[in-house]
């Protein structure tokens, strides 16, 4: 008979394909969405930033709220059956004839991404639950690739029913695609039943407020990290948000155009995602967030010089390759650096961080763009160069700050950069047969 975990482990991979299939017909859609409603540059921002900060706040409360549940399963289950319920009234927005659509649509977006991002620590506790800690790298590099590779085909199929669509209604096409992702959303909702829920022991220990959490920043090597991610994250999403306006508005790309910029940067992300993994395995996950940290700001400058759609792919290619590194590493550092009592805690004070600091970029660059002066003709571009700038102040003074939690390969940051891009190998799928 199958054991349990790794039976649990395959219904997981079977409802993260829903999951994805979903994240496909929504994530790069509703700020392109926003924008076909008439939304505002502000109000790009304000969609990015508050449904980030007060499903974030939230998870202070999902902690306490999934503690009482004691069922980690039900809480999961439920959270993503509302979620796929609220894709109804979005998906029907345009035709309600509201007086203050924009408005409306971003509450949704709000409690759309709450009911979502409450079971996330849950759910990263659980399946760490099942996964031996030396193989998370491996097994979450696999699994993110696959899923995310479903996500991309599902994301490019969404793409081309918009401008398939389009002459006949200019938001038909994104009504489709909201009611298919609440379709799968379901679907992934009813998988989630059938995982086995591994009972959690409740501790006295695990109790700890935020304003206890924070304190510890000069003693807790994980409040660095957090603080760490969290100011990266500030600094990225000062631009992230806009370079859907940039394209869709100021270069007046064309649907298929946008999303195969967004496809690309996916792609190369996902294929990126096992490379990493194994090389965070062996070197740690600090070594691989402070590589990828050094070639974050190099990013947004890029697009300073170049309107082509060609020379973007090339950018959007190496955004992906390194953001997939950095957001792994991450993920997994919390999983290594966090005892598993107090891993639902601790993801979710890392995610109330890590999404605060999200909203004040995305609300602090929505503020800024129209009123920077410009840059090659564009006032985004200059907000881009101050996000590359606030990437390299992070990299300079808070990536020192940590250390890896558990024993890894020394090698330099260069060794590591040689054996990623091929040139030379460091060698560990030798050590691990060895071994």
């Amino acid at each position: 008979m199958e054991a349990p975990n790794k039976r649990s482990l395959k219904v997981s991979f079977r409802e993260g394909i829903f999951a994805s299939v979903m994240l496909g017909f929504t994530e790069h859609y509703l700020a392109p969405f926003a924008i076909a409603l008439q939304a505002s540059v502000q109000a790009i921002g304000v969609l990015t930033a508050l449904p980030s900060l007060i499903s974030s706040l939230f998870q202070l409360l999902s902690t306490s709220w999934a503690y009482r549940f004691k069922s980690r399963k039900g809480f999961i289950v439920m959270g993503a059956f509302v979620q796929a319920c609220l894709l109804l009234p979005i998906s029907f927005l345009p035709y309600l004839g509201l007086k203050h659509e924009v408005t409306v649509f971003i509450c949704l977006v709000v409690f759309f991404a709450t009911s979502g991002a409450v079971i996330g620590p849950v759910w990263g506790s659980l399946m760490t639950d099942y996964i031996h800690p030396d193989e998370r790298g491996r097994y979450f590099g696999w699994r993110n690739q696959r899923l995310g590779l479903i996500s991309l085909g599902t994301h490019f199929i969404a793409g081309i029913v918009l401008y398939l669509l389009h002459p006949i209604h200019p938001l038909i096409g994104f009504t489709a695609n909201f009611v298919m992702a609440m379709v799968a959303r379901l679907i992934s909702a009813a998988l989630l039943w059938q995982m086995e829920d591994i009972p959690f022991q409740v501790t006295k220990d695990i109790h700890f407020t935020f304003w206890m959490f924070l304190r510890r920043f000069r003693q807790s090597n994980f409040v660095k990290f957090v603080l760490f991610v969290s100011s990266m994250t500030f600094s990225a999403f000062l631009a992230g948000p806009f370079f859907a306006v940039f394209m869709l508005r100021d270069l007046g790309f064309n649907y298929l155009v946008y999303t195969a910029l967004t496809v690309v940067a996916v792609l190369s992300n996902l294929f990126s995602l096992r490379l990493w993994g194994e090389h965070a395995d062996e070197v740690g996950n600090a070594k691989v967030l402070r590589l990828t940290s050094f070639f974050l700001p190099i990013i947004p400058a890029l697009w300073l010089f170049t309107s082509n759609p060609a020379f973007l792919i090339f950018i959007q290619i190496l955004a992906g390759f390194i953001w997939g590194g950095f957001n792994l590493a991450a993920s997994n550092f919390i999983y290594d650096a966090v005892s598993p009592p107090k891993r639902i805690r601790c993801i979710a004070y890392f995610n109330v961080l890590n999404g605060t600091a999200l909203a004040i970029g995305a609300v602090l660059g929505g503020y800024l763009g129209p009123r920077l002066p410009e840059i090659f003709g564009y006032e985004l571009r200059t907000l881009f160069l101050l996000s590359g700038f606030l990437r390299l102040l992070v990299f300079l003074f808070m990536s020192p700050t940590f250390r890896e939690v558990r024993p890894a390969r020394k090698v330099s940051s260069l060794e590591l950069f040689f054996s990623v891009v091929g040139i030379k190998p460091i060698g560990f799928e030798e050590r691990k047969e060895e071994t």
